[in-house]
């Protein structure tokens, strides 16, 4: 199963573990960088308030449980739904208002 960061870097040409800035992806898409950094922070408070839903780093399964010990830090769930949502995935639901092109 491929991750939203293979699949953006497969379709752009980047080596499939490469990690973008926010203003690569930004050049990439041709989305603005303002909404994608709306997109981020988004990220970064879903983390906060729903560490339930957040998965583990070692195998990015999703146990449950309101402690954050062993799962993603901030920056990855916040980068994690920044390629979801540029990618189409489940974050773009709610987040394609931000998607605005340059």
């Amino acid at each position: 199963m491929s991750t939203f960061k293979e699949k953006f870097n497969k379709k752009y040409k980047q080596p499939l573990n490469k990690s973008n800035t926010l203003k690569e992806i930004s050049d990439l898409t041709g989305f603005k960088l303002s909404g994608l950094k709306k997109v981020y922070a988004k990220g970064i408070m879903a983390r906060k308030n729903n560490p339930q839903s957040v998965r583990r780093v070692s195998d990015g399964k999703k146990v449950g449980g309101t402690s954050l010990k062993g799962k993603m830090s901030g920056p990855q769930w916040a980068f994690a739904r920044v390629y979801s949502a540029v990618m189409k995935g489940g974050a773009y639901k709610f987040d394609k208002n931000l998607l605005v092109k340059k």
